[in-house]
Parts: structure tokens; sequence; C-alpha cells
């Protein structure tokens, strides 16, 4: 049974200080609301039943908590120095925060609160990922070159793993078995068996990747140079597009349907969608002001 398309994209404005609420559709997309969050908001996790909204606010050193369907920001946690990459263990809903600054990550109650836990990790931790199964987290320690491995119930790191340079966004297959990270230095894409704990294959695409998106055995990469989504095969690694797109393509997500990518451009404040069948841009809307939507932003 194919899963149901988005209605919602949430897309995190950081020089405009706000969350936009786009309204999906097979027409096209529409702005319909945008949630005032200050501090220059980055990085958007969904809880397991994708009613709340976490935010991460890297200047104003804090995580909002935004009911989604109040359109309101319920609460604001302190989040370390830096917040950036956040996620939500599927299972326990417990939220997970990349603390740029002081290379750690906090780990918040379900539902947002002071922070239970902190893990040591490598240099500036940015994307997060956890398997579907909530068993691992996974980092990407940007300036370490390398993702750590967290066993969620013990909050050990694992295993270490040496990527490309770089590192900023982290995506897991949806069997959890491969993790991809966008490898802005090196302009490539690692491949991990996490498993195995190694990297299995690596991509080239454009410059500057920022994230990948992975749906119907394809990845889709942003690259916020080239002004482009790279499209590459999961299986053979192969690039199998090009697709231009507005300028600074950041934040990026498939829709649970397969058939359209989303991705925000920073520097034309849009969001764009991507026909995964045609390999095409067939939709764009604006959103705000510097859009970066750096997580789970569809629901």
């Amino acid at each position: 049974v194919a899963a149901e398309p988005a209605r919602e994209a949430l897309v995190t404005n950081q020089t405009g200080d706000s969350l936009a609420v786009v309204q999906l559709s097979a027409g096209g997309m529409t702005v319909s609301g945008e949630i005032a969050i200050p501090g220059k908001p980055a990085g958007i996790a969904l809880s397991p039943d994708r009613r709340i909204a976490y935010v991460t606010a890297p200047e104003g050193k804090a995580v909002a908590v935004v009911d989604v369907e109040a359109r309101r920001v319920v609460r604001q946690i302190p989040a370390g120095a830096g917040p950036l990459g956040i996620a939500v263990d599927p299972v326990s809903g417990r939220v997970f925060v990349a603390d740029w600054y002081q290379h750690r990550i906090l780990v918040l109650p379900p539902g947002g609160g002071e922070a239970l836990a902190e893990v040591a990790v490598g240099q500036s931790p940015s994307g997060l990922a956890v398997t579907p199964d909530g068993k691992l987290l996974v980092s990407a320690d940007r300036d370490s070159n390398q993702v750590s491995l967290i066993d969620t119930a013990s909050l050990a790191v694992t295993a270490v793993v040496g990527v490309g340079e770089r590192p900023f966004g982290v995506t897991l297959s949806a069997d959890g078995l491969r993790a991809y990270t966008a490898n802005v230095a090196s302009n490539d894409v690692s491949v991990i068996d996490l498993a195995a704990k190694k990297v299995v294959g690596t991509v080239k695409v454009g410059r500057r990747p920022y994230a990948v998106a992975l749906t119907g055995g394809r990845a889709f990469v942003s690259d916020q140079y080239s002004a482009s989504v790279t499209v590459f095969d999961t299986a053979s690694l192969a690039v199998v597009a090009t697709i231009p797109t507005g300028e600074y393509p950041e934040g990026i997500a498939a829709d649970p349907s397969g058939r359209h990518v989303y991705v925000a451009c920073w520097s034309d404040d849009t969001l764009e969608r991507i026909d995964t069948s045609t390999l095409k841009v067939v939709a764009k809307v604006k959103v705000g002001a510097g859009p970066r939507a750096f997580g789970d932003f569809l629901r």
C-alpha cells in the first residue's frame, strides 16, 4: 500500500526567525502560516505522532517546542552553546540535539524538557539521525571528518567511522542498514554500512553538498554551491541526474509517497518540489528569509 503524501512542510527560515507552514497538494504549494521563532532557527525534527516540531535556534541557544496544530511555540528549552542538528527517536520519542560548539549531543525527554543526559562526540556535530528501531543514533561530526555511532539505550559511542571531509547532513535508509553523509568539503557522499561500521562507497556530487534525501532506490543530494540536486542510484552508486534548483539548496526531504522530493533554497527563499519520475522541479513557493529546513520537515 502506497504511503499517503505529506500534507504540510515546516520550513525553518533562519534569517527570518520563523517557521513557515506550507500546505502541500497535488495542485501546488501555499504558505498557510508563519510561526515566530527567535534565535535563527535551523534544524527541525518531528515527534513520532507528527504533532510536535522541535526546532533548534543556534543563536538563541535553545530548542523551540512547537505545537504544529495550534501553530504556536509552547516552550523554549536551553540547549547548550549552539544547537544545530536534531533528531527524534521514533520509538521512545526522546529528542537528540547536536551542540555544535560544545561537541556533544544533548538528550531531552519526549515532549521536550531539560536535558536528561549528554554524549560527548567528535568536533562540531551537525546532522543527526536515529534508526527506525530506535536503537542507534548517528552523528555527523563535521570538523572531525567522522560519524559517531551511539547506542541509544546506554548512550555509549560504540564506533567512530571516518568519512569524507566535513560531513554535515546524515540520512539513514528506511531499513536502518545504511547511512549517507553529505560531505561539504570533499564534494561527495559517503555510504556507510552500519552493521559493518565502515564506508562501503563514495559518490562524487556537486559543490558543497548539504544533505541527502532517500526514496525509490535513489539518493537526492542538495548541492549548495552548484544550485542543483544530484541524484544517484543507491544500489549501483551511479549518478543518474543533476537537477537545476534555486540558489543554495539546503534542507531536503522525500515525500512518504515517493512521488516528490522537497528542497529549501536558502538564497531564493523558496521551497521547491521535485517530481521523482521526471527529475524536474515542478513547483516552488516563497517561504521566508533564509530557509534551511535542516532535518525532518514533512508531515
